[in-house]
């Protein structure tokens, strides 16, 4: 698993432990037991961070540092880790922190964690992309989330106020939701 390279590679250049949240294709392949085959194919690893986070890293740790080292490192793989992003730039509710899923694992200097399922599944439907909609649609299926888990969830939703984004948000809860009502009607 690519996930697991990476941030093998990160865990070994880092001098202080580091807490860090996946989403995306990382944060399947490595919180949820039988992944889709296509996830592990994945080349990077995503993680966001709570307001303040990034800044309390550059000023306590060698992280940034030590991502630098890795995406030199594994870049001739086509493998990195280069895209973080702030709590107000991702699809989350407003108490994502608190209910993220640990990820165990043997690493001596990383803290890892995922989004919760229902928060992971907001941050598929930031694009309205039929790779997402695949992701999406595993998490809801796997987490065995209902109909109003995921119109709750919706509602709850923190939207960037980014035009694009409202709108892929919206298209994209409402293919969801059209598929999940198909499917409760056919028996999928």
């Amino acid at each position: 698993m690519n996930a697991c390279i990476i941030l093998e590679e990160l865990n070994a250049r880092l001098e202080d432990r580091v807490e860090l949240t996946l989403y995306g294709r990382a944060a399947i392949q490595l919180g949820f037991p039988n992944p889709p085959r296509d996830t592990l194919l994945s080349l990077d690893v995503d993680a966001v961070f709570w307001l303040g986070q990034a800044e309390q890293l550059n000023e306590t740790t060698n992280f940034w540092e030590a991502i630098d080292q890795v995406n030199k490192q594994l870049g001739r793989q086509g493998l990195y880790i280069s895209h973080f992003f702030t709590e107000d730039m991702v699809v989350l509710r407003p108490g994502w922190r608190e209910e993220r899923k640990p990820i165990s694992t043997a690493w001596s200097k990383i803290a890892l964690y995922r989004l919760s399922d229902v928060d992971l599944l907001l941050s598929k439907l930031m694009r309205d992309d039929p790779q997402d909609q695949q992701d999406a649609w595993f998490i809801l299926q796997s987490a065995s989330l209902s109909m109003e888990d995921v119109q709750r969830a919706v509602q709850e939703a923190r939207v960037p106020n980014v035009p694009e984004l409202e709108e892929q948000f919206e298209r994209a809860s409402a293919r969801l939701m059209k598929r999940l009502c198909a499917g409760q009607r056919g028996g999928e």
